[in-house]
């Protein structure tokens, strides 16, 4: 039976129905899954993540670890082909030294909430974690907000005002952008690797306009395709003060 076959049986068991049907509720419920053995868990998630009585409900998976949440993500993903499924990381190497940051896990923590802090209204997904990567504070989304750059195509800029920004917001300045959190700059030629994107942006600048914005990428230092217009997003794991702070499910 392939995996497909499977969730569509799990789908149908009326089982999930209940419990689709109570985490819908308004009022907050405790429930306990039992014997959910192998990657019945992973099946149940993706059963309720697609049921129409959760379709705009937003999740949060927390797993024991990070080799659990990552597998737990990767499954998620393959049985669901959901893309607003978020893997959210702790933004540090190892769990024995919190001052190295991996640029990396940073990254994806940054474009996970930046798509959380979007007062929109609509379901955003679900985010699939940990308890080193919960314990972290993040920043609220109202300081968020406030300190995107957004560029367009058309734009008329200050191009020394917006370098002094990025280097303000913690931006580094580099020959070649290949990790989140660096700009280049090369004649007309701005290269910026924000931090929530997976790949740098290039703005090829006409004097004080905005001529056109490229996605490239970081190892070969190609276009591969236009864009209208980009949101650049400092680190938040730096460029905050504790006090913009708040726990993850405060934020979410």
């Amino acid at each position: 039976m392939s995996a497909g076959a499977l969730l569509e049986k799990y789908k149908a068991d009326p089982r999930l129905f209940g419990l689709a049907d109570k985490l819908s509720f308004a009022r907050p419920e405790k429930i306990l899954l039992k014997n959910l053995f192998g990657s019945a868990s992973q099946f149940v998630a993706a059963g309720i993540f697609l049921h129409p009585s959760c379709a705009q409900l937003n999740h949060v998976f927390i797993c024991g670890d990070a080799e659990e949440a990552a597998y737990f993500h990767n499954t998620l993903e393959n049985l669901t082909g959901a893309l607003n499924l978020h893997y959210f990381p702790s933004s540090y190497k190892n769990r024995k030294n919190y001052r190295l940051l991996n640029a990396s896990h940073v990254m994806l923590r940054t474009e996970a909430l930046t798509k959380f802090s979007s007062q929109t209204g609509n379901r955003v997904g679900a985010l699939v974690t940990y308890p080193e990567a919960v314990f972290e504070k993040v920043v609220i989304s109202k300081a968020i907000s406030e300190n995107i750059i957004h560029l367009k195509a058309g734009d008329e800029i200050d191009p020394d005002s917006l370098y002094a920004r990025l280097v303000d917001y913690g931006f580094e300045r580099t020959d070649f952008v290949y990790e989140p959190g660096q700009f280049a700059v090369r004649g007309g030629i701005l290269d910026i690797y924000s931090f929530g994107n997976e790949k740098p942006y290039r703005v090829e600048l006409f004097g004080n306009d905005v001529d056109s914005i490229r996605i490239i990428d970081p190892e070969t230092q190609l276009s591969e395709r236009r864009l209208l217009q980009v949101s650049i997003i400092p680190n938040v794991e730096t460029q905050f003060e504790e006090e913009e702070k708040v726990s993850l499910l405060q934020f979410l």
